[in-house]
């Protein structure tokens, strides 16, 4: 290999922790036809590659479909993020994030439907527009397994529920390569008809302490009618607000 080429990748746990995290990005959902060397050619092309990582199977020693690449400095893997998210190797959309954000992205639930796609609709279109209104945890066009043709409709997903929302007030009947796209909170996976975005969900996600949003406190006005009967100098916890139009759950009571 020649010289300033992709250093071989057996560096185990202890070149996961020397990593400079911050001037990490994961790559995800590669092809197993590309190995280290194309991707450092490929990333080579946004700064200086500082090492390429590819976890393998012990046993059959292919990649997990999964790598970290480190640059130089932090200004290039945020560029890179940037512009490589979304980008298709070997017909495969490859997705791009900082790496020390990875463990962070948790879904909450603020996953939307997005229909009535054009056919050239892709993965990074669908990406870039959305990635407007807030953090996006990926971008799915669904396609034929046969044809890989677009089925003009995808899957968007956000972190927050405040991303999600502006989405949906401000992309629903837009048009996107001049066709009307409509946006809708996208039902849950093994249930009748319920849909994402619902008030326990965002509930859930506005109590996480890091991932999601905070709870917003109510400021201790004393002698206010019907107060909180909790302990002295404990904040009266407010439900994060619903979209026009969704109902509110028994005991959350709106007004």
């Amino acid at each position: 290999m020649a010289a300033g080429g992709p250093p071989q990748s057996g560096g185990g746990i202890q070149q996961v922790y020397e990593r400079n995290q911050e001037a990490t990005i994961y790559v995800g959902n590669l092809d197993p036809k590309i190995d280290e060397e194309v991707l450092w050619e490929l990333m080579c092309q946004c700064g200086p590659v500082a090492n390429v990582h590819l976890p393998r199977d012990k046993i059959t020693q292919t990649h997990q479909g999964y790598g970290f690449v480190e640059f130089k400095n932090e200004e290039d893997s945020d560029y890179t993020v940037k512009i490589m998210n979304m980008i298709r190797l070997f017909g495969k959309p490859i997705r791009c994030n900082k790496s020390s954000q990875d463990k962070k992205t948790n879904e909450v639930g603020a996953n939307l439907f997005i229909g009535n796609l054009e056919p050239e609709v892709d993965e990074k279109m669908l990406y870039d527009t959305f990635s407007a209104f807030g953090v996006l945890l990926f971008a799915k066009v669904m396609r034929d397994p046969d044809t890989g043709q677009s089925r003009g409709f995808g899957f968007i997903s956000y972190d927050t529920f405040e991303a999600s929302d502006a989405a949906l007030a401000g992309m629903n009947g837009q048009f996107l390569c001049n066709r009307p796209i409509s946006a809708s909170y996208a039902y849950k996976k093994e249930t009748k008809g319920e849909r994402h975005g619902s008030a326990a969900e965002r509930l859930i996600a506005a109590s996480r302490p890091k991932d999601g949003p905070k709870l917003t406190a109510a400021p201790a006005a004393p002698g206010r009618p019907g107060g909180g009967g909790g302990p002295p100098g404990m904040p009266t916890l407010r439900p994060p607000s619903l979209p026009p139009g969704m109902p509110a759950p028994p005991g959350m009571g709106g007004r």
